[in-house]
Formats: structure tokens, C-alpha cells, sequence
């Protein structure tokens, strides 16, 4: 019976957890973020983070990016991180993609966050409209969702 209690103490617990992250996708593979926002028409937002070093990086991501305020939002954009981790293994490829995505949009701090439309040519290649860009900003959730929305809601 205690085995029993236990197990579905925990199955309810793991479930609790999950639940708080399970609406907030974000995407690692840069063209499966892409092919996603053009099917959607969405945009997307590309946050280049240290997730295992930078101070700036976590606290962007506890003081906006885990909110409802955030979470709402996103329903309107796709959203990808760019890793560089110093201590998180990583794998090659993915390792790869970012440092060229970094090189692209010439990142040189963190927190970057850039947003882009992405646009599907004929020829099946991605174009990728730069909307702007941003970092941390002071103030919360809600100040960062203002910066966030003059960037995003301009129309190209």
C-alpha cells in the first residue's frame, strides 16, 4: 500500500512540474523553428544564452521567460535558443549551427535576442528579415514584453 501512495505522490508530483513548462516549446533545430513559423506565420525569436554561465542569461530567463505574462505572449512567435554552454556537453551539430547563427547575426554578449520573419524562397532556401534586436531590460516581465512588442509587431 505504501508503495502504491508513493508512487502516485510522485507521478503527481513529476506531472505538477512538468505542466508549469509544457506550454512553452522552445525549438534548438534552426530549420525546424523556421519551417514551423512559415507554415504559421509566425516570427521568431532567437535568444543566444550561456544557460550554464551567464548570470544576465538566467536572470532574463527567471524574471520574464518562466512568467504567464511570457507564456502568453509566445503564442505569437516561435521560439528557438542558441546555447553555448561552457559546462553542459553539447552536441556537435547543434554546436555547430549556433556558432554560425552567432556569426550571422554578430552576437558578441548575452543575453542576445533577435527577432526575424523568416521568408520561404522559391528555390526552397530561408530568408530571414531582421526585425531588431534586444537584451535584458530592467523592470520585468512587462517592460521586456514592451521592447519585445515594438520590435515585433513592425511591419516589414
Amino acid at each position: 500500500m505504501k508503495n502504491i501512495l508513493f508512487t502516485l505522490f510522485l507521478g503527481i508530483l513529476i506531472s505538477a512540474s512538468s505542466f508549469s513548462q509544457e506550454r512553452l516549446t522552445w525549438y534548438t533545430d534552426i530549420n525546424e523553428a523556421l519551417e514551423i513559423a512559415v507554415n504559421e506565420n509566425k516570427k521568431v525569436m532567437l535568444f543566444f544564452t550561456g544557460s550554464d554561465w551567464c548570470g544576465w542569461c538566467i536572470k532574463l530567463q527567471n524574471e520574464v521567460f518562466k512568467t504567464s505574462d511570457f507564456e502568453e505572449w509566445s503564442d505569437d512567435v516561435v521560439l528557438v535558443e542558441l546555447d553555448f554552454p561552457r559546462r553542459t556537453p553539447q552536441d556537435a551539430t547543434l554546436k555547430a549551427q549556433n556558432r554560425q547563427l552567432q556569426s550571422m547575426f554578430k552576437v558578441r554578449g548575452y543575453p542576445a535576442i533577435h527577432f526575424v520573419s523568416p521568408e520561404k524562397l522559391p528555390d526552397g532556401k530561408m530568408n530571414l528579415n531582421n526585425l531588431g534586436k534586444t537584451g535584458y531590460v530592467r523592470g520585468g516581465a512587462s517592460k521586456w514584453l514592451e521592447v519585445a512588442n515594438s520590435i515585433v509587431k513592425k511591419v516589414i
